[in-house]
């Protein structure tokens, strides 16, 4: 077994696997269930912005902290 780099890996098809779209159900790394609101990028790279089921208000997230469910 050994350990994924994922600055290393790159490609078109690697990066679809990461593609949020607004209104797709996600859970978080720490397993909150939410919806995302906005996908936006900045100085540092992409985030997803995520509305979740248990807090009130909205939270920014990098793409590998989340999963399409």
């Amino acid at each position: 077994m050994f350990a994924r780099n994922r600055e290393s890996e790159t490609g078109s098809s690697h990066r679809r696997k990461r593609q949020f779209q607004v209104g797709d159900r996600v859970t978080t790394s720490n397993n909150c269930l939410g919806t995302v609101v906005r996908v936006d990028r900045d100085e540092v790279g992409d985030y997803i912005v995520a509305r979740l089921d248990i807090l009130p208000g909205e939270f920014a997230y990098d793409p590998w902290d989340l999963e399409k469910i």
